[in-house]
């Protein structure tokens, strides 16, 4: 009887483990990360050998990533393969002005030389060194009853080129979880230096509602101040009000802007959105992602919502006085704060 009884409840567990999978594949070549919920018709797709960087969020077969490559080749070997999905930016997010930062006192110039950098005509260097990184280093792939996930990790203290540009020894730890229908990007920051390195990261995730013009979208920008900028989009470290409608039309609406002071839950998450009839987007902030940028350019079918832990330049406007919300990792230590992607409707 007992032989008979494990039969019957082994199909059934069976079953439930298989809702959510985890898988290394190629594409074209390149080597992937699939992410899959069976049940909600979910896959997440990653490319670790360029930025770590989610391609694809199909819910049920449409991607709600703007990413416009020929194929996954074209994309890795291209010169300049440009933003597109979900790309990491660090050391830094957006631009840091003057041709260097400001560190505990201490002044870091970039050397373009390296080719890790590129530093602009009018000294701007923009979102870091690692959007396309090569270096990053897949350690886990698994699935369970409740989620599937990889964890891949960035020893950036091991390439001269990089601590050349950034001269902190640290290293990035990404995890990207599939569960319950949103999809987890937490990030652990080791600082493994003797000196409290500036935390000034971020993400720059492109996002579209499949099929649906962008002018019958709406945004939801929960912010309470604008960040002000000069005429090259460098913060100047003045914050006015946000008096932007709880939801904006994106018809004849367009953004490049930074927001602070977000609007957040008990738990401290912010939540912005995109909308279009039953179809939506939502980006949730943990707290320790402190500002928003908003990009939706002209005459392109996508909006970024972009967690940043600092507004532009926000190292160097410590410094100078101006900015007092930096945050720092003290030696020895990590930071980790996720964000999140939720999507209903498709």
């Amino acid at each position: 009887m007992t032989r008979y009884l494990l039969l019957l409840i082994m199909p059934a567990v069976t079953l439930a483990a298989s809702r959510y999978t985890a898988e290394k594949a190629t594409d074209h070549g390149v080597e992937v990360i699939h992410l899959k919920d069976a049940n909600l018709g979910v896959e997440v797709s990653i490319v670790p050998s360029s930025g770590n960087r989610a391609y694809e969020l199909k819910v049920h077969e449409k991607n709600l990533l703007y990413f416009p490559a020929q194929d996954l080749a074209a994309f890795k070997n291209s010169r300049r393969p440009g933003l597109n999905g979900i790309p990491f930016l660090a050391p830094w997010a957006n631009r840091i002005s003057g041709g260097g930062f400001w560190a505990d006192n201490k002044r870091y110039l970039f050397n373009s030389d390296l080719g890790s950098v590129h530093v602009s005509s009018d000294g701007i260097a923009i979102h870091g060194m690692l959007t396309a990184s090569r270096l990053w280093e897949v350690v886990g792939v698994s699935a369970d009853e409740k989620s599937a996930h990889v964890t891949s990790r960035l020893p950036f203290w091991k390439y001269p080129e990089l601590m050349a540009n950034w001269p902190f020894a640290h290293e990035y730890e990404m995890t990207y979880t599939l569960a319950d229908g949103s999809l987890q990007v937490s990030t652990t920051v080791k600082n493994l230096s003797a000196e409290a390195m500036p935390v000034v990261l971020g993400f720059h995730p492109y996002f579209n509602i499949p099929n649906v013009p962008r002018a019958e979208w709406t945004a939801h920008i929960a912010a309470r101040k604008h960040v002000e900028t000069d005429s090259r989009l460098v913060a100047t470290g003045q914050l006015t009000a946000n008096n932007l409608p709880n939801q904006v039309s994106l018809k004849n609406h367009l953004f490049d802007d930074g927001f602070t002071d977000l609007v957040r839950d008990n738990d401290g998450h912010a939540t912005f959105s995109v909308q279009a009839g039953d179809k939506s987007i939502q980006v949730v902030y943990g707290p320790k992602y402190q500002v928003a940028v908003v990009y939706a350019p002209p005459g392109q079918s996508y909006i970024c919502f972009e967690p940043m832990t600092a507004i532009t330049d926000g190292v160097n406007l410590a410094h100078d006085g101006k900015y007092s919300e930096l945050e720092t990792v003290a030696p020895g230590a990590a930071w980790q704060e996720s964000f999140w992607v939720r999507f209903r409707g498709f």
